[in-house]
């Protein structure tokens, strides 16, 4: 792999595919996007336009098929495809980038893991919300002591969609992992592992509030943390007014930050990483302080540092070459599966479970 581009195979060309992996892996010094994996011909005709010079495959087996061709592959299809795609690359000697959730349950992904580890195959999971501006400004004022002991950590991801859009990530088939507890809940719960360590005790609601829907669009989680610290975690489709993106409440300090990080809108715009890429203006910096509403002027502003979902494939490359850790593991995402499965029970059997 040392002095040539590393080249990837991307299998999947929709919502994460196109708007998230293709342009990262693009704009990541050492990768080259090589081939698409799809036989769609409006998305072969929107992935030329956009990389003129990717290939194309009708079929994964086509990958596998021309393994010595490619170092990476990164699988962007269906949740339920996830585990025989990402068993079929290991298998066939690639390393191998799974978007999450990684698989449906965390038994799979400990199993994905140990294939992984038996190979000596590099298999990682993309959760780059770790690379939000909002979260990476939280991590570093917990890490300076700028909040004290953390006691409660509140995290909404909160959309208003009040009508379906249809498609897999909505469908109530159990085989489809949709619902919003995996598809944002994998998001959240990350985050708050990645802060606050093993979660001990999970419970959950989880609800359909639109007419029509099969799969959860409203649910809570409160996870205790081994550490102390709870965790209370809202993701949703139906807010008709949205929250604090983040509340963090300390010993010494609280900090609240309203809006989404600017990374995922840009992508969707058909930007580009480059300079200035992650930086949100003044105005929608999150405070700090003690006493007093961030929304009547409580607390001092803090500068939120930017977003950086390019560092996510930066390591990657640096992973394949050098041999260092890759940014996240399949086993750190079979703990956050942990938790989801452990709410899903809850939200059905309407208990707190216990890990």
């Amino acid at each position: 792999m040392t002095g040539r581009p590393l080249r990837v195979g991307l299998v999947g060309y929709g919502l994460a595919g196109s708007v998230f992996h293709a342009p990262l892996i693009a704009a990541t010094e050492g990768l080259v996007l090589d081939t698409v994996v799809t036989s769609a011909p409006e998305r072969r005709r929107q992935a030329r336009e956009a990389f003129p010079d990717v290939r194309f495959a009708a079929s994964a087996d086509e990958l596998w098929d021309r393994s010595g061709e490619l170092d990476l592959v990164v699988i962007a299809s269906p949740n339920k495809t996830h585990v025989p795609l990402a068993t079929a690359a290991l298998k066939a000697g690639l390393p191998v980038v799974v978007d999450k959730p990684v698989a449906g349950t965390a038994a799979e992904a400990r199993g994905l893991a140990g294939l992984a580890e038996e190979r000596g195959l590099l298999l990682s999971v993309f959760q780059n919300r770790r690379w939000d501006n909002d979260f990476l400004t939280l991590r570093s004022l917990i890490e300076r002591g700028e909040l004290g002991d953390v006691q409660r950590f509140e995290s909404r991801f909160e959309r208003w969609r009040p009508r379906l859009k249809g498609g897999w990530r909505e469908s109530g088939a159990p085989e489809e992992f949709g619902g919003l507890l995996y598809d944002l809940g994998s998001h959240v719960v990350d985050q708050a592992l990645v802060l606050f360590g093993p979660a001990t005790r999970v419970y959950a609601e989880a609800d359909v509030r639109r007419e029509g829907a099969e799969a959860d669009d409203d649910t809570f989680l409160a996870v205790t943390h081994a550490s102390g610290v709870r965790s209370h975690l809202y993701v949703s489709a139906t807010a008709a007014q949205l929250g604090p993106r983040f509340r963090v409440l300390g010993s010494r300090a609280g900090y609240v930050k309203h809006g989404l990080d600017p990374q995922e809108g840009a992508l969707r715009e058909g930007g580009r990483p480059g300079p200035g890429w992650g930086t949100e203006p003044e105005s929608m910096w999150g405070r700090l302080g003690a006493g007093e509403s961030p929304l009547t002027g409580g607390g001092t502003p803090v500068p939120s540092l930017p977003g950086d979902y390019p560092a996510y494939y930066a390591s990657i490359a640096a992973a394949l070459r050098d041999g260092t850790p890759p940014p996240v593991t399949a086993r750190e995402a079979a703990a956050a599966l942990d938790v989801l499965e452990a709410a899903r029970r809850s939200a059905r059997d309407g208990v707190a479970v216990t890990l």
